[in-house]
This record gives C-alpha cells, sequence and structure tokens, in this order.
C-alpha cells in the first residue's frame, strides 16, 4: 500500500479498522474486487492516520471515497 511504509497505529485502533474494513466490505455487492477492498483499506488507513476512531466513520469514509473513485 502506497504511503504507508511508516505507519504505526496501536492494536486497538487496528482493531477499529478492521471493523470498519470488514463492514464496507460486507456492504459492497457481489463480486468484490481486490481494487476495491485495497481502495477501502487506503481509505481507512488515511481516516485512521489523521486521528479517526469510530469504525462507522470510517466505513462510511472509505464507500464514500470508493464511489468517487469508480467513477
Amino acid at each position: 500500500m502506497k504511503d504507508f511504509a511508516n505507519a504505526s497505529f496501536p492494536p486497538e485502533v487496528i482493531s477499529v479498522m478492521e471493523q470498519a474494513l470488514d463492514a464496507a466490505v460486507a456492504s459492497l455487492p457481489e463480486p468484490v474486487h481486490s481494487t476495491h477492498v485495497q481502495c477501502l483499506a487506503e481509505a481507512i488507513l488515511r481516516a485512521a492516520d489523521k486521528g479517526e476512531r469510530d469504525p462507522q466513520v470510517l466505513q462510511r469514509l472509505a464507500l464514500l471515497e470508493l464511489q468517487i473513485v469508480r467513477r
């Protein structure tokens, strides 16, 4: 993943990011492509790196970004 080589998160934040990613992926229609998962993960990482810790907010931000990128 680009731009995250030096990123470091405590275990509780990683857990929140996992929840957000799992929920975001589960909300996508089948088939889910790996590029979509990568886009979601990167959006979640960026938001978490800026301090967001609410898994629902992380999920929504990632899904919104995916909508913008897909166009």
